[in-house]
């Protein structure tokens, strides 16, 4: 069976069959699409993907297979590959992503999730490159080019600024960049809250998804994604677990203002509200009044 990529309804069904004989499938339901995959939940206990570009599905089953052995939080398992149908399954992460807990209630427990994130990176970072080089390709972009695009997104945004918030983003898009890192490392680099699975009560990280963007890049860059969304105190804590510590902070803060401006357009541009309304309530923390 070949399955068409701009299929709405490819037979799931029939891929665990082929995967997983013997299971019965009772429920398929479509959790959404992004720009790699199509991801379906399959009777609570399965996500299977159905990949855009065939030959990543092979590779980033391998590459949760290395992160299981070395990642201190629990992350999806891989289960079966089908290369010829361009999918992957993988057993359910228990935990509610942390997008959908309440933007409060997110706040009431930033540091303790921000220094488990903090000690998750740390041990992910020093795990050596070698590790990771067949696996994940390098990230490298400039911080001009965070700025440009960071701009870019302000202009196409300003309707949706008050003026005074155009006036804070636009001073910091006047600061020189910071300096770039010295050093790439492997990372998630795309730890958001939406990435972030917590158990009831919101203060324990439960597991860490959707390992399609991880690469060897900046350090600094998914430290940012936890100011971004969860606020400096989060940053201080997950900070304080990482042996390059307060090195790593102005770049943080320098990829949180750029990635909150993208999350506000993809939030606005796409109608996904909690995207929207997270970058939204995050403005006042992140760009300071200016003079």
């Amino acid at each position: 069976m070949s399955i068409q990529q701009d299929s709405l309804e490819p037979d799931v069904r029939h891929l665990v069959g082929i995967g997983l004989p013997g299971l019965t499938v009772r429920t398929v339901t479509r959790l959404g699409a992004g720009l790699d995959n199509v991801a379906y939940d399959v009777n609570g206990e399965l996500v299977v993907r159905i990949a855009r570009e065939p030959e990543s599905v092979r590779r980033e089953a391998a590459l949760l297979a290395r992160v299981g052995e070395v990642s201190p939080l629990p992350v999806p398992e891989p289960m079966f590959v089908l290369e010829e149908h361009h999918c992957l399954a993988y057993r359910k992460v228990p935990g509610t992503p942390l997008l959908e807990v309440p933007i409060d209630d997110r706040g009431r427990v930033s540091q303790p999730v921000g220094a488990q994130l903090g000690a998750f990176l740390a041990l992910l970072q020093t795990s050596g490159t070698d590790r990771w080089t067949d696996l994940v390709d390098v990230d490298d972009e400039p911080l001009a080019d965070w700025r440009d695009e960071a701009a870019d997104h302000v202009t196409e945004l300003a309707e949706n600024l008050t003026a005074d918030h155009r006036r804070r983003i636009e001073s910091f898009l006047r600061d020189p960049s910071p300096e770039p890192s010295r050093e790439l490392v492997f990372s998630h680099n795309d730890l958001g809250v939406e990435h972030v699975l917590v158990a009831p009560g919101n203060d324990k990280v439960v597991g860490v998804i959707d390992w399609s963007d991880a690469a060897l890049c900046d350090p600094a860059r998914d430290f940012g994604l936890i100011l971004r969304d969860l606020g400096p105190a989060a940053l201080d804590a997950a900070l304080g677990r990482h042996p390059a510590g307060d090195h790593l902070r102005d770049r943080a803060w320098f990829y949180a203002r750029c990635a909150l401006l993208e999350d506000l357009h993809y939030g606005l541009t796409t109608n996904r509200p909690a995207y929207a309304d997270k970058s939204l309530a995050a403005l006042d923390r992140l760009f300071a009044p200016t003079s």
